[in-house]
Formats: C-alpha cells, sequence, structure tokens
C-alpha cells in the first residue's frame, strides 16, 4: 500500500471503421490515459476537425437555445474524413434553414411579451401617479412619449422641455418622458449614449393604472400561448432532422478534438495507445469484448522516452486523505504514497486539539451526509471519531466537563502534560518520516547510502532528545556525529568531505529540533479549545437557566465547531505537509489522468 503504481503501456489495434466505438468503450472504463506513440509508423487516425467546428460553434452560438440536449451514440463511428464531417454541418443547416421563420416568430413574441412584462412591473410599482396612459398612446405627431430602462450609470441630461418622470424598482430604475418630437429624437440618443434602453409603449391601453394592468395580462396570455406551439414546432422539427443526433456526433467530434492525440494509423487500421490503471488488463479486455468491438489489445513494454503517470491504489476508505498527498503533488515511482499514515497521523492530531464527545459526533453526522456530494468531506468522519475518543479522555461533552468523568486529565488541569505529549508525538512523527525515507531509498538501491549519512542523522536525532530523560543517551547523539560524518567521507572517498558534512549535520539537526517544538502548537490548541470551552460554558450560566442558557449554550458550540474546527483542520494539514511530508516527499511523479467520456464532456469553444 505504501508503493504508489505506475500505470501500464497498452496498445489497441482495430480497423478505423470501428476506431470511434473503441475509444468511446475505452473511456467509460475510467482506467486509460492516451499517449500517442510517434514509433508506430502510419499517418494520422483523426482528421483535423478543428475548422468544422469552428463553423459549428457558430451556429451554436446564434441556435443554441432552440437545441435539445445532445445524444452521444457510442456505437456511431466519427465520421471517417472532412467531408463527412460537413455532410453532418450542412443537415444541421439544412435545420437551420427550416427553424428559421419559427424562431423569429418566437423571438418577435418574446421581445413582445417581455415589454409587456416590464410595463406591468412599472405600473404596478407607479401606483396613481401616473398620468392618463390612453392619451399617451395618442400622442403625436407633434408630442412623443418615451419609458426608458436606465443603465447602470448616470442618466444622461436630456432637454429641458422634455417632462420626465422616475420610477424606482427593487431591481431597475425607469424614467418616462414626454416632449416635442424633435427633442424625445435628441433624448433618444442621449438615452443610448448612456446605455439606455428604450421600452416599447403599448397601444390603446385604458387610461386607469389597474384596467391597464388588467389589458396587458389579457395581452400576455396569447402571446404565452403561441410561444408554446412555436416550440412544439421545433421540437417536432428537431426530431424531424434527427437534431440530438447531429449535436451528438460534433460532441463526439470535439471529445475527440480535445482528448485524443494524433493516433497513428494505416490505410484500414489505427493504433490505440496509452497508459492504464488496469494492471492486469483484463477490465479493458471485457469491456470491449462485450462491446463485441474488432481490436488486440496487449501490454509490450512502454516505451523509454515516455513517463509513466502514477496511481495512487488506496482502499476507498482512504481515498479522501489522499487530498493531503495531491496538495504537494503525485508521488514518483520510487516515492511512497504516504496515505495510509496520514489516515492515522491527521485524525490524531486533528481529535487532540478538538477533544469533545458531542462535538466529535456533529462532525460525524456532517461528514457523513456531505461526503455523498464532496467525498473530501469524509475527513470529518474519521476527525469527528477521534475528537470523540479525546472528548472520552478529557470528559468533555458539548464543552460541559461535568458530565463525564476523564479517563485521562482535564486539559487545564494539566497544561505541561498537553504541551508534552503533543511533543511527544511530533517526535513519533518525524521518525516515521525518515522511516519512509529509507524505505524509498532501498527501492530505488540507494539503501547503503541512505544508512551511512541519514542513519547518523537519525541516531544524532533520537540522542538529543532522548537525553533530558536518560542522560546516557548523549552518547547515542555523540555516536550520530561520528556515524554522519564518516559515513559521509565513506561515500565521497575523500576525508575532506567529513568537514562539510558536520556542516550540513549541524543544519539538520537544529531543523529537526524546531520541527519537533513546533509540534507543542497541537497541545496549545487543545488548551485553547478546553479554555474556549468553558469561556462558553461560563456565559452560558450568565444567561441564566432555562431557554437562555442552552440557547447560549449552542450558539457557543456551533462557534467552536466553525472557528476551532477550521483552525485545526488548517493546523493538521500545516504539520502534515510541513514537518512530515518534508522528510522524505519531493512528489516527481505525473497524475494519471483518464479520458473521459464523451456524453461528460459539455461544448466548449473551439481551438
Amino acid at each position: 500500500m505504501l508503493r504508489p503504481i505506475a500505470a501500464r503501456w497498452f496498445e489497441v489495434l482495430t480497423d478505423r471503421e470501428h476506431l470511434g466505438s473503441v475509444l468511446s468503450c475505452l473511456a467509460a472504463t475510467h482506467a486509460v490515459e492516451l499517449e500517442a506513440r510517434s514509433a508506430v509508423a502510419g499517418v494520422a487516425a483523426l482528421p483535423d476537425y478543428r475548422a468544422v467546428l469552428s463553423e459549428f460553434s457558430e451556429l451554436r452560438e446564434r441556435y443554441a437555445p432552440f437545441w435539445p440536449a445532445p445524444a452521444v451514440d457510442p456505437e456511431a463511428p466519427p465520421p471517417e474524413s472532412l467531408a463527412g464531417a460537413r455532410d453532418a454541418l450542412g443537415a444541421l443547416r439544412t435545420w437551420a434553414a427550416a427553424a428559421d421563420p419559427l424562431i423569429a416568430r418566437h423571438e418577435a413574441l418574446g421581445r413582445q411579451h417581455a415589454a409587456l412584462l416590464e410595463w406591468s412591473e412599472v405600473l404596478t410599482a407607479a401606483g396613481t401617479a401616473w398620468p392618463d396612459l390612453s392619451a399617451l398612446t395618442r400622442a403625436g405627431p407633434a408630442l412623443a412619449v418615451r419609458l426608458y430602462a436606465l443603465g447602470g450609470g448616470a442618466a444622461a441630461e436630456l432637454p429641458a422641455a422634455v417632462l420626465q418622470q422616475t420610477i424606482d424598482l427593487p431591481t431597475a430604475r425607469y424614467l418616462l418622458c414626454v416632449g416635442a418630437t424633435d427633442d424625445i429624437g435628441e433624448a433618444d440618443r442621449l438615452m443610448a449614449a448612456a446605455d439606455g434602453r428604450n421600452v416599447a409603449l403599448p397601444e390603446n391601453l385604458p387610461p386607469e393604472p389597474g384596467a391597464a394592468l388588467a389589458a396587458i395580462a389579457a395581452r400576455r396570455a396569447p402571446l404565452v400561448a403561441e410561444r408554446a406551439e412555436i416550440e412544439s414546432g421545433l421540437a417536432d422539427l428537431a426530431a424531424q432532422h434527427r437534431l440530438a443526433g447531429l449535436l451528438g456526433s460534433f460532441r463526439f467530434l470535439e471529445w475527440l478534438v480535445h482528448n485524443v492525440p494524433q493516433l497513428p494509423a494505416t490505410e484500414h487500421f489505427a493504433y490505440v495507445t496509452g497508459w492504464t490503471r488496469d494492471l492486469s488488463g483484463e477490465r479493458l479486455e471485457n469491456a470491449l469484448a462485450a462491446r463485441e468491438l474488432p481490436h488486440l489489445l496487449h501490454f509490450p513494454e512502454p516505451p523509454r522516452t515516455l513517463k509513466a503517470p502514477i496511481v495512487l491504489a488506496n482502499p476507498r476508505l482512504l481515498q479522501p486523505f489522499e487530498g493531503f498527498v495531491r496538495l504537494l503533488g503525485t508521488p514518483g515511482a520510487g516515492e511512497a504514497d504516504p496515505t495510509p499514515v496520514v489516515a492515522v497521523i491527521a485524525p490524531l492530531l486533528f481529535g487532540y486539539m478538538f477533544g469533545d464527545v458531542g462535538q466529535g459526533l456533529v462532525l460525524i453526522a456532517l461528514g457523513l451526509y456531505l461526503r455523498r456530494r464532496v467525498p473530501a468531506f469524509g475527513l470529518l468522519v474519521s476527525g469527528g471519531v477521534t475528537a470523540t475518543l479525546f472528548g472520552f479522555a478529557f470528559g468533555s461533552v458539548f464543552a460541559r466537563e461535568d458530565l463525564l468523568p476523564a479517563l485521562w486529565h482535564r486539559p487545564l488541569d494539566q497544561p505541561l502534560a498537553m504541551l508534552a505529549t503533543s511533543v511527544g508525538f511530533g517526535v513519533v512523527v518525524l521518525l516515521g518520516g525518515f522511516a519512509l525515507d529509507a524505505l524509498q531509498a532501498a527501492w530505488v538501491g540507494r539503501g547503503r547510502e541512505w544508512w551511512l549519512s541519514r542513519g547518523g542523522l537519525v541516531a544524532l536525532y533520537v540522542g538529543l532528545v532522548a537525553t533530558p530523560f536518560a542522560p546516557a543517551a548523549l552518547a547515542v547523539a555523540a555516536l550520530g556525529v561520528l556515524w554522519y560524518t564518516v559515513g559521509a567521507a565513506l561515500i565521497a572517498r575523500s576525508p575532506l568531505a567529513a568537514g562539510r558534512a558536520f556542516g550540513e549535520l549541524l543544519e539538520s539537526v537544529l531543523q529537526l529540533l524546531v520541527n519537533t517544538i513546533s509540534f507543542a502548537r497541537v497541545g496549545a490548541f487543545a488548551l485553547a479549545h478546553a479554555g474556549l470551552a468553558a469561556a462558553v460554558v461560563g456565559l452560558a450560566a450568565a444567561a441564566g437557566r432555562g431557554v437562555g442558557y442552552y440557547s447560549a449554550l449552542a450558539l457557543g458550540n456551533l462557534l467552536i465547531l466553525v472557528l476551532e474546527g477550521l483552525v485545526v483542520g488548517i493546523q493538521t494539514a500545516r504539520l502534515v505537509l510541513f514537518e512530515f511530508f518534508i522528510r522524505f516527499l519531493k512528489a516527481e511523479g505525473r497524475p494519471f489522468q483518464p479520458l473521459p467520456e464523451p456524453a461528460q464532456v459539455t461544448f466548449k469553444e473551439s481551438p
């Protein structure tokens, strides 16, 4: 479990007719990452569809609101040539020509309906402070009437002869203007420059605002009904032209362009090459066989010029902890995957700083609920479990310490013990980092070199941290200095290397001691959590009994969960990343990126 897995190189030979189906089938396994192998001779298997997709994007910009959802058929092969792709584009243009009259009418009705709706909102906001609407609609030719929807900027300064009335809505502001035709023409120009929009005035409205609102509602109803009829006609037209399938073919073409490299091919056959995390090959073979696709699957040695991606093969329970590793990168093939170790360290650190039975149970419930949507929230479950266990150890339930006996001790009663325990845990964590570093060195054939150098550093560190408890351990520290310097001279085959190694040793051990002391913050945050809990209980007691007490206690616990939970989570991540990982993890690997399925890809801008 500690060693990550390098993905396996695979090659599939198929005929060009079934290339699209083979690619879709492989994508559905979520177990392949494509990469072209230049050593395979041949021509490019895929035509350059980018020009076709560029033309398609122009149609999409105009007609997308009237299109059905694309239907991607994995069984349908992609066009074998640009001519085939252009035939599909021509079929799409044929639909567009037939749909244009319906769409134009639908949009015109939409503009009328939007204007009526806008007038309805304005009349409702204006109330009785509104002139005779029938007179407004009959104005002309000497007089003109405008209703402007004002833009985000300041309103334009209109001619003085124009009568104006402002109407404010919660989301917009309008200006009603009446004036001579020439003055209103000038107002149109000024308002357009100020991003003002002219709202068309409905004809033949009754004089009273209430009656006008009723008339507008009556006019809107047939517009809505006619638009619904047009939408039904567009749906029938889409079915007649098999529009969903056409759109699905373009989605598949886009998927090919954005996700599939220029795989090599001959006149009749194509090679699909890349990496897979299906190390046995059974998953790929079974998927291709189930679809009865012609293929020849084999797993040769990977090309030496290509770098295999790395797969983190952890059980599902541990996968949320991979997030800590991915914050730094991906381990290389010769590095350890510390996920199983982090699954122990991180919850213990969190629980120690957040020890409370009630709050821990709340975190467990939140984690179980939220991890279905965001798997990373599964970390709350493990953190809540350890917080609950440490809550029993500290005798704390929802910040109260009078409900349970402390199985260990109350944090505020033993502050030095809390700090010392956290430092001791830090020593164990740092030594664990050295152990993983030694394991990595053995994997890549550098075990002897590690023991001659880093082994001496470990001995020095152990001797120094043990000396306060056993003074004789100082001899182990001295042995570590000798071990490290002599080992460096043996590795370099030069006595002069011992002096340089001694300077490096001093720097390294000082850094280790600082890292060790930094774990005291774990105990400090545990004490801060206990202090905040005591303050919450005190405030609740001051609020009196009954509803006041429990309301203050509930709000205080909520504050602890949000504030302390965030701070403790950040500190846990910091200690794991900068105190533990720094000992061994360089993250030199390349992450495995599975080929997405065509149906899961949304349209993008064409390249």
